[in-house]
């Protein structure tokens, strides 16, 4: 006994009559393939009827003994009678409305006909003891797409699906590869382009009709399979069916139970039962391939159906209780993305991205703010560590326009609260609710900030930062939340960048403070990569990133090791050490990769190679390559690696004298520099203006790039105040940059003045960076110093570089401003 189970439209009867005739060809029954169809019965009475019909056993419904004539003999016992020794193949046709009766029929002639062999179809199985059930899975796209091409072409001559390959397979897919629903689709080829057809398939019941006038009336179109499936439902699972129409990619069976029960109609034990029936009856898929937490989903054509009749029914309260469930799940899954459950939470969000969704469009448009706020609360650091960062501005813009601005004049002042909006069960009390309000608009600064500089000058941004700067005093708890501690970046909108620093460590203090672990880790791997850039900031930053991983390690947390040890990578390198960088840049990347974080591969990897280079150059280019190309296609948000990444390759080229490829690597650059300048205005160009002067001077070309070098310094002095932490910082690094053209210019002009000025830059930058730098910077100082050296004698060098060492810092710009100005 098999059943051969699935969906209306799945061909479950072609296949079935196919696998008769392939038997019979083959001689396996020699008593015959018998083909019974049910469909057109609608009393269960009738169904031994039928297949005495389908038999040619109705003449012998009599029989007489003697000369008296016996009544009518019992139809089962004739069936019996004919098949008991009989070697034959029963194709019992669609079973699913008749089911009780043909089970019990079926159940009766294997016990007493051992040679008879039974093939059934059916939406659900037939449940007898011995049944192997086989379900007809949906068409695999490429065996769709060959349907698809050759009804459309009966139905329209000349027709191929290599016409319009995009619209075509979106139909096979959007028809989940049923037979059926892609032959109707065929059918109106003969007045529709296929990418005016895929358009129009969320109307599909509507589309898809006028099938073949010789199948059944169920069979003629989309609507009236579905329809057949509905009607042999009771009106609990029609209510579960409908319901589960507000789920999107899927579910689980717990949330079901939240979203299916009504407590009336559907109780939440009976959920489970009438989620199997469902599946048994083919309208619900189940996947068991992660049997601790099995997923169940409708195919897209029941799906809508379902829609259709959860309308009808006016049953809002499903999509609320949908929203309150998965408002709940993103609660209380947000506070372990944090620690040893980050990957498996992680992958919960992954799954349920589509619920999440739609319990967010439906929040926003039913008003329901407080559930918007959670779910962005919820969400937010999800987003950024997948790089959905367009999504997560949509998001935030749309749940910032449901109330108004928290930072207004009138809007009321924190109370202070000890723990996060999330941590706090529904319903929220009104200083939550203001609390979460406020937190998202720091997020909907920060989302139109990060990775985009030019919105600095953004009239509406510049003056909402100074009062999200004044509403998180000290003393208040939630100062040192996550999303409150992101007011750091408020800095350069308020115009007090130089405050950054005092806040970060006012930050690190407060969270130790009020014991926020996590937040404390955070604001120490940040305070670390900063200080990598700050005069003296190495052993700050050391200490830092100990204690930062040292918390990460403790809770189990991957992103915060992985973003720890891509600032400890920075300090070792820019320390000289490159072979411990290479251990932690490629511990760093092992991370963002079991992470699934893209955006934050290419920089790694551009690092990763630089710091290789000392050790194996022809590796090394390879990563930095392998990074770029990483890059290019993530997106805007990893410009910094690209402009990096082509900086080292040209300094690369350069030091081997292959100029052509050094001035190839600028090329790019120049090439994207609008792009660039459109993410940090002035500082990319200035930056890459700098890096360009020494390569061209380098290559050759000195005056060329002695004027890339004023117009490089020229751009970085003059950078807007708001980010002029970043440019003192880059002049800084800059340094190095001008000595070494300095050393070239003053080489072929034998200027033993400028050969000086070189020296002097050189011992600036040294003392007050107070590193040994990449391999790469430290090949350029060995070089220069060299060239210097034999221009100079050592003594003078000496002298010189000293004597840069001691100025200030207004003498050291003093002195560059003063060399830009003259020839």
């Amino acid at each position: 006994m098999v059943t051969l189970t699935g969906p209306g439209g799945s061909g479950k009867t072609r296949l079935s009559v196919e696998a008769g005739r392939l038997a019979q060809h083959a001689g396996s029954w020699p008593d015959g393939v018998w083909q019974i169809e049910l469909a057109p019965l609608e009393d269960p009475a009738a169904v031994p009827g039928a297949v005495l019909t389908a038999l040619g056993l109705r003449a012998v419904l009599h029989h007489s003994v003697g000369s008296v004539t016996e009544g009518p003999v019992d139809p089962v016992r004739r069936i019996v009678e004919h098949c008991a020794r009989a070697k034959m193949l029963l194709l019992l046709d669609n079973c699913e409305h008749l089911i009780q009766s043909a089970a019990e029929l079926v159940d009766l002639l294997l016990a007493e006909c051992p040679q008879l062999t039974v093939l059934a179809t059916s939406r659900e199985p037939l449940g007898v003891p011995g049944e192997a059930v086989l379900p007809v899975e949906p068409l695999p796209d490429p065996t769709a797409r060959r349907l698809l091409a050759e009804r459309g072409a009966a139905a329209r001559p000349g027709f191929s699906t290599e016409q319009d390959p995009d619209a075509c397979a979106e139909i096979c897919r959007r028809l989940d590869g049923l037979p059926l629903a892609i032959e109707l689709a065929a059918a109106r080829l003969r007045s529709l382009t296929p990418r005016q057809l895929a358009d129009r398939l969320d109307g599909r019941f509507a589309l898809l009709t006028g099938g073949s006038r010789v199948l059944l009336p169920r069979q003629q179109t989309l609507r009236a399979v579905v329809d057949w499936s509905w009607e042999l439902l009771d009106e609990r699972e029609r209510a579960v069916l409908r319901r589960l129409a507000v789920f999107a990619g899927g579910w689980t069976l717990e949330i079901a139970e939240q979203v299916c029960a009504d407590g009336e109609l559907v109780r939440t034990a009976e959920v489970a039962e009438l989620l199997a029936s469902l599946v048994d009856k083919s309208l619900v898929v189940a996947g068991l391939d992660q049997p601790e937490q099995p997923r169940y989903w409708m195919l897209e054509t029941i799906h809508e159906y379902a829609t259709e009749r959860l309308a009808e029914a006016g049953e809002p309260q499903a999509a609320d209780r949908h929203l309150t469930a998965y408002r709940e799940l993103v609660r209380i899954t947000e506070p372990r993305l944090h620690g040893h459950q980050q990957l498996p939470m992680v992958g919960v969000l992954e799954r349920e991205q589509q619920n999440i969704r739609a319990a967010l469009r439906h929040a926003v448009a039913s008003g329901a703010e407080a559930e918007a706020l959670a779910l962005v609360l919820g969400m937010t650091w999800f987003w950024v560590l997948r790089d959905f960062r367009g999504e997560a501005r949509s998001w935030v813009d749309q749940v910032c326009a449901m109330a108004p601005d928290p930072y207004g004049p009138h809007a009321p002042a924190p109370v202070p609260l000890a723990e996060e909006p999330l941590a706090h069960p529904f319903p929220w009390p009104e200083a939550v609710r203001q609390e979460a309000r406020r937190q998202v608009w720091i997020y909907h600064l920060v989302a139109r900030f990060e990775g985009d500089m030019a919105v600095i000058g953004d009239p509406e941004l510049v003056e909402r930062a100074p009062r999200i700067l004044a509403a998180y005093s000290p003393e208040l708890p939630q100062s040192y939340n996550f999303a409150p501690l992101l007011r750091l970046f408020a800095c350069f909108l308020a115009g007090q960048a130089e405050q950054m620093l005092a806040l970060l460590d006012q930050a690190v203090d407060g969270c130790r403070r009020f014991g926020r672990e996590y937040e404390l880790a955070w604001t120490l791997q940040l305070r670390a990569k900063m200080s990598n850039d700050q005069v003296g900031g190495l052993e700050q930053a050391r200490r830092d990133g100990d204690e930062a991983m040292a918390i990460y390690r403790r809770r189990g947390d991957s992103w915060g090791m992985s973003e720890t040890l891509a600032a400890q990578a920075e300090t070792s390198g820019f320390s000289g050490d490159s072979a411990e960088a290479v251990v932690r840049y490629r511990q760093a990347i092992e991370l963002a990769l079991e992470l699934g974080a893209p955006q934050e591969l290419p920089m790694l990897q551009v690092r990763l190679g630089e710091a290789l280079l000392e050790q194996d150059e022809a590796e090394g280019e390879r990563v930095i390559r392998e990074g770029l190309a990483g890059a290019a296609r993530t997106g805007r948000y990893t410009d910094g690696a690209l402009v990096y990444g082509h900086m080292v390759l040209a300094g690369l080229h350069a030091h081997r004298g292959e100029t052509a490829a050094a001035l190839a690597e600028l090329a790019v650059l120049d090439a994207s520099h609008q792009v660039l300048e459109a993410a940090a205005p002035g500082l990319m160009g200035g930056l890459t203006a700098c890096a360009a002067a020494l390569i061209l001077a380098r290559c050759g070309d000195i005056d060329a790039g002695v004027a890339r070098m004023r117009e490089g310094v020229r751009i970085l002095r003059a950078v807007p105040h708001a980010a002029s932490v970043f440019a003192q910082h880059i002049t800084l690094q800059m340094l190095p940059v001008v000595a070494g053209v300095l050393e070239l210019r003053a080489g072929r002009d034998d200027d033993r003045e400028l050969a000086r000025l070189a020296a002097v830059l050189s011992g600036a930058h040294g003392d007050r960076m107070g590193l040994q730098g990449t391999y790469m910077e430290r090949l350029e100082r060995s070089r220069r110093e060299a060239a210097l050296v034999a221009m100079l004698g050592r003594e003078e060098f000496d002298r010189l570089v000293e004597q840069g060492g001691g100025l200030s810092w207004d003498e050291t710009t003093a002195l560059l401003d003063a060399l830009m100005a003259g020839d």
